[in-house]
């Protein structure tokens, strides 16, 4: 254990705890100088300030502040995500009238209730404008994402409603507008059936890598670990001879910029393979990790994913364009897929501003998922970006975020995003793969489920389709509401344990 000399020194923690104070303030004032042209509304100013103190205060390592903190009853600056100099005044106030410098601490005040309160309250409002009006007894939303089927089936609507869905998820890389327009509809009409509002969340598919289509010679087209396969952008099966299955790539340019070794990834790292050789017909791959001793059955619309290739394409392409010009008519939320850098963020503000009034355009809540590295480390531009004139959530996608990352780092980075938006005052989306067992089987993981109570302690939670998709909705909500009952974000509320009251009864 490395020696903490705030330990036994208390009068060097408080002047630690002052130094560090003044360099938050101003770090964080040079970083919010430099984020004043995005904010097009003044209610966003203390959210992004609060951001910028944030970001600043975690640039230092305050793990021995925090150990030194503790023997003092003081140790509250891992909850200070939604309050940073509120927090670290309240500390130095105290500690310093412990230490008799009631006269050095006189200009420093402890916060208001109302004010200590005021950013939990800010990202209430801000998760009922977007994910709509709290539930009586839990404030994490959920979230479903709805299939085709859905369209002729108002009844499936209605029954996920009743079991706890709050947002309907449509995502534009399936199915097309008559569809969307007829699910749509259900999803109104039983509204007003239930006297319940449900948001439509309409997801822009973005410049996603997919299987575009399958051709095989194999009587069962099962991939396992060694085998090969063709790659191709081509619309069609070229002729080629030895390959017993080729796959199509619905972005062709990609095939052109694949080098021998390269890494590819499928269905969220199901499969895994790496390039062998690069033809004129495409690339041949060979699968490295196959998640199922009986291998995997390829299938169209399933993602690809290429970790190590440097493709560079439209952030919105010409099928996100004419989806919009549905979506913008129809979409609560607005949701876009690969959004990496603040440049993005304005040009989906500009898109708007082309199908929407201005007003519209800049009310109209929006959604970023976080797929890759590279947008976890442009995440504080991003939400300053569309938060500073939208309402704006995010979705921690973490399936293509997991294949990028790898399952290490994905637990690491998963977390940090929940304590940024929540600095910001920004709500979270917990998606991909939450009671992935429960929906297609009827039987949740003892995993999963841990999973899904951790995902309590974002805004909203996503569960995609399934056979048990409305069991599983109710099941969530239950483990939500439970969960609800201990902590608050990263507060424990300390309920009663039933298992102290027990104990104690026995006495």
């Amino acid at each position: 254990m490395v020696k903490n000399s705030y330990l036994s020194n208390p009068e060097k923690l408080y002047q630690k705890l002052i130094s560090l104070r003044k360099k938050v303030t101003e770090e964080g004032d040079r970083l919010y100088q430099k984020w004043q042209p995005f904010l097009k509304e003044e209610n966003q100013e203390s959210s992004a300030k609060n951001l910028a103190y944030y970001l600043a205060l975690r640039n230092h390592d305050i793990r021995k502040i925090q150990e030194a903190l503790t023997p003092w009853g003081l140790s509250s600056l891992g909850r200070l995500e939604s309050r940073v100099l509120d927090n670290l005044n309240a500390v130095i106030l105290s500690l310093g009238t412990i230490l008799g410098k009631e006269k050095e601490v006189a200009e420093v005040d402890y916060p208001s209730m109302d004010d200590y309160l005021a950013s939990s309250k800010e990202l209430e409002k801000n998760t009922a404008t977007i994910f709509g009006k709290k539930p009586a007894d839990r404030f994490t939303r959920i979230m479903v994402t709805i299939p085709g089927q859905a369209a002729k089936d108002s009844k499936f609507i209605e029954d996920l409603m009743k079991a706890g869905m709050n947002v309907a998820r449509l995502n534009c890389a399936h199915d097309d507008p008559e569809t969307w327009k007829a699910i749509i509809k259900n999803i109104r009409k039983c509204e007003k059936k239930l006297d319940q509002k449900c948001q439509v969340l309409m997801d822009i598919a973005g410049p996603k890598a997919r299987i575009s289509w399958i051709f095989t010679s194999l009587k069962k087209p099962r991939v396992k670990v060694g085998h090969q396969f063709l790659l191709t952008g081509s619309d069609t099966p070229p002729k080629m001879s030895g390959i017993e299955l080729m796959v199509g790539c619905n972005i062709p340019e990609i095939i052109s910029h694949l080098k021998q070794g390269d890494p590819i990834k499928i269905d969220d790292g199901i499969v895994e393979g790496v390039i062998k050789e690069v033809t004129e017909e495409g690339a041949i791959v060979e699968t490295t990790k196959v998640d199922s001793k009986k291998g995997v059955r390829l299938k169209a619309e399933k993602g690809l994913n290429f970790p190590a290739s440097e493709v560079k394409m439209e952030f919105i392409t010409d099928k996100d364009k004419n989806d919009l010009d549905f979506v913008c008519d129809h979409a609560d939320i607005i949701g876009f897929s690969f959004v990496k850098n603040a440049g993005d963020v304005q040009e989906i503000q500009q898109e708007l501003l082309k199908r929407m009034p201005k007003k519209k355009a800049q009310t109209i809540p929006l959604m970023a998922k976080i797929e890759t590295v590279e947008a976890v480390r442009k995440l504080p531009e991003i939400i300053v970006a569309a938060a500073g004139q939208n309402p704006f959530s995010v979705m921690i996608a973490r399936g293509d975020l997991a294949v990028e990352a790898g399952f290490l780092r994905l637990a690491e980075l998963q977390q940090e995003i929940l304590w940024i938006c929540e600095a910001a005052d920004v709500p979270v989306v917990w998606g991909t793969q939450v009671l992935e067992n429960m929906v297609a089987t009827g039987i949740p993981t003892r995993a999963e489920v841990t999973d899904a109570a951790q995902g309590s302690r974002s805004e909203c939670v996503m569960l995609n389709k399934g056979e048990y998709l409305t069991e599983s909705v109710a099941f969530l909500d239950e483990v939500i509401k439970e969960m609800h009952e201990h902590e608050y974000k990263k507060t424990p509320k300390l309920r009663a344990l039933n298992i102290a009251k027990r104990e104690i009864e026995k006495q």
